[in-house]
């Protein structure tokens, strides 16, 4: 007997850029309509892979986080969209309150969750634009693999894809199977 594994859709480069500018476009809309801060969430997925039981289980885990965090804080969330996207989910919420202190609660959310690492938490302000960790006076993500910047190891791709993506899958997997 044998067993047939499905196939895993690739994604290619044009269809990232595709979805990282209907994304942006979205985005958009949304400060121009609400006039309120937006927070984008997407995975750190690297790879051709973007879609996966992994990941899906992964940015529900995010998706519960961000909920209950904006409901603890008590904000006032105006809207909230998932896409579960062939490039990967994403997520977006209006929330009515400082683009600074959300930024800031997300940011901790990144480096306290012990998937936080793999979630990619973006606060833009209406009237300012993107809301960066610098400007919080956060330091930069760290690599997966080494203690360099992120930005850094992947531009340069300083590590192999393979182990990246082992890192990755191994961080999700030591989550679903604790205890």
């Amino acid at each position: 007997m044998s067993v047939l594994t499905p196939e895993v859709p690739v994604v290619s480069l044009d269809a990232l850029l595709a979805a990282k500018d209907s994304r942006a476009a979205r985005q958009a809309d949304w400060l121009t309509h609400y006039q309120q801060p937006v927070i984008s969430l997407t995975l750190v997925t690297p790879g051709a892979v973007k879609d996966s039981i992994r990941y899906r289980n992964s940015m529900g885990v995010a998706l519960q986080a961000c909920d209950q965090l904006l409901w603890q804080q008590r904000w006032r969330v105006l809207d909230r969209q998932v896409l579960w996207l062939p490039t990967g989910p994403e997520a977006l919420w209006c929330v009515e309150h400082s683009a600074t202190e959300i930024k800031a609660h997300c940011a901790m959310l990144e480096q306290t969750h012990p998937l936080g690492r793999l979630w990619d938490l973006d606060v833009i302000c209406p009237t300012l634009g993107p809301v960066g960790r610098k400007s919080l006076g956060n330091d930069m993500r760290r690599c997966l693999l080494c203690d360099e910047p992120a930005h850094a190891c992947a531009r340069s791709r300083r590590h192999p894809q393979d182990q990246v993506v082992s890192r990755v899958e191994k961080l999700i997997d030591d989550w679903f199977t604790r205890d």
